[in-house]
């Protein structure tokens, strides 16, 4: 029997020779001349493709795929920092302007003066995120001892210039300062972290004496230094940065409580002894300003916040910076962007801040370096906390402690080592093999050489 294949249809047909392979084949094609007649498509229909997730699964599934690639650290730390300089900034220009009038100096001269501060901090931030870790270890010992240095310079009579009551300046000529105590949080991050990771490495952590001696002590050290000006606000993020390498260090519960117990002590006596701390304690949530106007700091900073409503009253437009406000571009910064950008400005604000902390623990949980682990712990733990603190100030939750907002309030003192800070973050997120890896197949000329490879070779004279 004489069988030939057919195409055309959804399957092969075979055709029989004589009448029964002629009815065979019109039965076959009678439902397809239905279907043409009728105006629709002779094509077979295709069956859904199944099997994945549909709906908000999936949209979750593609989330989570995308924020688990190698390089979402890395742009988190670089984008957010960014964002929240750049509007820093901004906020600087529109809070400064009055106060600046008011000492007879240009609208822009904070603004001016914050910038060029950026300017800079940019500079260190890209040689910071370029450096290798050997270097960024190398230079804990030198940046420990300038700092401790230029500290102790801030106590001799003559040189050490105080500011709202606290002996913590060195004037550098003209109208340019500078505070030593933050380059201390960065030089205790880096020489604490080289110090811990050399001896994880000796396997010596296990025994408390090597997890205290000689952290503690210098730790102890700069934070002497610093209450000898009068800085408790800086104390206690020094304080702060401590309890975070002792905690990544793995320190017992018992050991632990006892350094924070030791801390706290200190620090309500410190407290107790000193009428303007004192005050501030009592103004915790304060609504009134107080019978000798004690509170009036916090109080005003709520109104700002109160007055802004849901966007703000628009840049330029705070009506508590007219005098009303003190330090609304360094200390009281938040407040006024509550009242010209509203609670959706602050709110972005806490998120930039939040998704930088994110980004930070990930890169110490993922690293399988110590050095690295302990330094982008202790530079996280710096940012966040001061963060905290100044927020929390701001809204009444926490004593006012006179510290400002990171990247975000004026000041190049407190700039130039923060910016430095997240350029380490950033090397630590470009060390990730998987990080490594992926930079490395975006640079042009690697990708070139790899789709030159796929490509085959043809024979001449065919396109």
């Amino acid at each position: 029997m004489a069988v030939a294949w057919r195409a055309g249809l959804a399957g092969p047909v075979p055709a029989f020779a004589g009448a029964a392979g002629l009815a065979l084949r019109s039965r076959a094609d009678a439902p397809r001349a239905r279907l043409i007649r009728a105006g629709g498509s002779s094509r077979t229909p295709k069956a859904p493709s199944g099997g994945g997730p549909r709906g908000p699964r999936r949209l979750y599934e593609q989330a989570r795929r995308a924020w688990d690639r190698p390089l979402t650290a890395y742009y988190l730390i670089l984008g957010s920092s960014l964002l929240v300089t750049v509007l820093g900034l901004v906020m600087v220009y529109s809070a400064s302007m009055i106060q600046a009038l008011e000492y007879s100096l240009p609208a822009s001269y904070f603004f001016r003066k914050q910038f060029v501060a950026a300017l800079i901090g940019a500079g260190l931030l890209l040689l910071a995120s370029r450096m290798p870790v050997k270097l960024h270890r190398a230079l804990s010992y030198p940046l420990l001892l300038a700092a401790v240095f230029l500290m102790v310079l801030v106590q001799v009579p003559g040189i050490g210039h105080a500011v709202n009551g606290n002996q913590n300046w060195i004037y550098l000529g003209g109208p340019f300062q500078l505070q030593p105590s933050e380059f201390g949080k960065l030089a205790l991050i880096l020489w604490g972290a080289d110090l811990l990771a050399r001896k994880q490495e000796r396997r010596l952590l296990t025994q408390w004496k090597h997890l205290l001696v000689p952290l503690v002590p210098v730790a102890f050290l700069l934070l002497g230094l610093i209450m000898l000006g009068g800085d408790m606000g800086t104390a206690i993020i020094m304080t702060a940065i401590l309890f975070g390498l002792l905690w990544l260090a793995g320190a017992p519960t018992r050991l632990f409580t006892g350094v924070l117990g030791i801390a706290v002590f200190v620090g309500l006596l410190l407290i107790r002894t000193n009428e303007n701390r004192m005050s501030r304690l009592e103004c915790m949530g304060a609504t009134d300003l107080g019978p000798k106007g004690e509170c009036w700091q916090a109080v005003h900073g709520i109104y700002a916040l109160a007055s802004g409503g849901w966007f703000g009253s628009g840049l330029g437009a705070s009506v508590e910076k007219w005098g009303q406000l003190p330090e609304p571009h360094t200390d009281f910064i938040f407040a006024v962007a509550g009242e010209e950008l509203g609670l959706a400005g602050t709110l972005s604000v806490l998120a930039l801040f939040a998704a930088l902390g994110y980004a930070g623990i990930r890169v110490a949980g993922r690293t399988e370096d110590p050095f690295v682990r302990y330094a982008a712990g202790g530079v996280t733990t710096w940012i966040t906390a001061q963060a905290v603190v100044n927020i929390g100030a701001v809204l009444g939750l926490l004593p006012i402690a006179g510290v400002p907002l990171p990247l975000f309030s004026y000041g190049g003192s407190a700039l130039l080592p923060t910016m430095f800070a997240v350029g380490l973050l950033i090397a630590f997120a470009r060390q990730d093999p998987a990080a490594k890896a992926a930079l490395a197949m975006r640079r042009p000329g690697v990708r070139w050489k790899s789709m030159r490879r796929r490509v085959k070779k043809r024979p001449s004279g065919e396109r």
